[in-house]
């Protein structure tokens, strides 16, 4: 057995779970059971981690401000996951896809298709960052479940080298990503209900550190008004309604002029609530916007 094989076998989440040992012999009802209240102990484990993940988000938003990009590494489930979280910004918050995005371990076909063992490939995860121009300025987060996956270790290695923030995410304690990151976050979710299967309560964490990573940095960019998107793309049905709700709701206006001033500005929610709550026309919104940085709040009460 090699060295890599003895620390796999030794990880907590490779560790069988004790009530379902003799899963295949339980009912629906009882694996689902099982299965749910396993789930349950995962926001625990993520709050006994926020003191790890508070200042690696505070560091990542600081970068930001200064022009990088939020960039994920992962493999397998990890990479897929991480692809979700990125992939959800351009919408949300009408960010260009360069700004937050993931490197998924053998190349985007690998988000449907399983290419398990590019995970082994360390060589690859350099290229990978060499090939995003990854750069003193960016935050590079690495996630893997076992906190050993070579791709992973390898490109953070190799960002740290070129200077970037670089953070650790795993599900395990004392692990070799936590060791060559700037900043460890360690989410220890114990055994899996299905022994190894880190999809599992593993990934679920992975979300939800992911879920504070891109939304907390997005709200330090002046993203939002309150818990509000202002910054949304409106490209359906859905999310024009809420746009014209939230101008309604910020200008103290009725729905139809909030409506007719979005249809003005090409639903732009911040310009729209300028205009309506001070008074401004379009041109003079938007020029009072840009020299608020973008940011609604202090553009709408500044003097």
């Amino acid at each position: 057995m090699s060295t890599l094989d003895k620390d796999l076998a030794g990880l907590a989440t490779e560790a069988s779970h004790p009530r379902s040992a003799e899963l295949d012999r339980m009912s629906v009802a009882e694996i689902a059971a099982a299965m749910n209240e396993a789930d349950a102990t995962v926001p625990g484990a993520v709050n006994r981690a926020l003191p790890q993940i508070v200042p690696a988000i505070e560091a990542a938003s600081e970068r930001m401000q200064r022009g990088g990009r939020l960039v994920y590494v992962g493999a397998g489930t990890p990479g897929r996951i991480a692809v979700v979280d990125a992939s959800e910004c351009p919408p949300t918050f009408s960010t260009p896809p360069e700004l937050v995005f993931a490197i998924m371990a053998g190349g985007p076909s690998a988000i449907v298709t399983p290419t398990e063992g590019a995970e082994d490939d360390a060589e690859a995860g350099i290229a990978a960052v060499d090939e995003a121009r990854i750069g003193p300025l960016d935050t590079v987060v690495g996630i893997a479940s076992s906190g050993r996956t070579p791709f992973v270790i390898a490109a953070i290695e190799r960002a740290r080298e070129l200077g970037a923030l670089t953070v650790g995410l795993s599900c395990n304690v004392g692990t070799r990503l936590s060791a060559v990151a700037e900043f460890a976050i360690e989410v220890a979710v114990g055994p899996e209900v299905l022994t190894g299967s880190t999809r599992l309560k593993a990934g679920t964490a992975q979300k939800l550190v992911l879920n504070m990573f891109s939304t907390i940095v997005m709200v330090r960019q002046g993203k939002t008004y309150g818990s509000l998107m202002v910054d949304l793309k409106p490209t359906n049905h859905k999310l024009r309604d809420r746009a014209v709700r939230m101008v309604a709701e910020i200008a103290e206006v009725p729905r139809e002029r909030a409506e007719q001033s979005l249809v003005e500005t090409g639903y732009d929610v911040k310009v729209s609530v300028l205009m309506l709550a001070r008074g401004l026309s379009q041109a003079a919104a938007t020029t009072r916007l840009a020299a608020a940085g973008g940011r609604l709040r202090p553009a709408l009460e500044g003097a």
